[in-house]
């Protein structure tokens, strides 16, 4: 049974995050998989210092919280769903937080100083949201720019990304249409494809 590990960084639980991750995680459990649904607003976790000690312990020596019960869950976890709105062209705070408190679990550096991915074979789905309308927010690099930050973690982590959607100019247009949601649940059968 394939382990999915879905990552809501969406503060709004009823907003156009929270509910693709409900189609998503509806779709991986009708696809027989284990879900585990974590909301990074809810979690506790203190901002990195900087000190690069994890880097040569492969542990953070801040006292432990949420931070490590992430990075626990990313490691027994198959695949990986990151959802999450557009803050100022980036993933929000909470998200960056979080991965910045648990680069260790992600990457290790080599002898050589070049980092190397801890999560190979590992599959990802990315969702990311903007108020910016198309194509403005690809132009002004609003719902992109959070999605090449996703992506340049996950890569550097190992995981392969599957799908990436992008859902532009929700002032204007909150609700889900039937595309969104059949792209939504598309991108997960996909990513539990053998």
């Amino acid at each position: 049974m394939t382990r999915v590990l879905i990552l809501n960084g969406s503060p709004r639980k009823d907003g156009n995050i929270s509910r693709m991750l409900r189609l998503a995680e509806d779709e991986a459990l009708q696809q027989g998989a284990e879900v585990t649904v974590v909301s990074i607003s809810d979690l506790h976790i203190t901002p990195c210092r900087g000190c690069m000690i994890c880097r040569t312990k492969n542990q953070c020596v801040l006292p432990d919280d949420d931070a490590q019960h992430v990075a626990g869950l990313i490691s027994r976890h198959d695949a990986l769903v990151i959802g999450s709105p557009c803050y100022w062209g980036n993933m929000p705070g909470t998200f960056k937080i979080l991965f910045d408190r648990i680069v260790y679990s992600m990457t290790r550096i080599n002898k050589y100083g070049i980092p190397e991915p801890l999560h190979k074979e590992k599959r990802a789905v990315i969702i990311v949201t903007c108020s910016t309308p198309f194509p403005f927010n690809i132009l002004f690099r609003q719902s992109r720019g959070a999605l090449h930050a996703f992506r340049e973690i996950l890569k550097c982590s190992g995981f392969r990304n599957i799908a990436a959607l992008e859902k532009s100019n929700t002032r204007k247009h909150p609700e889900l249409t039937r595309q969104d949601e059949t792209k939504c649940r598309k991108a997960i059968r996909k990513l539990l494809q053998k």
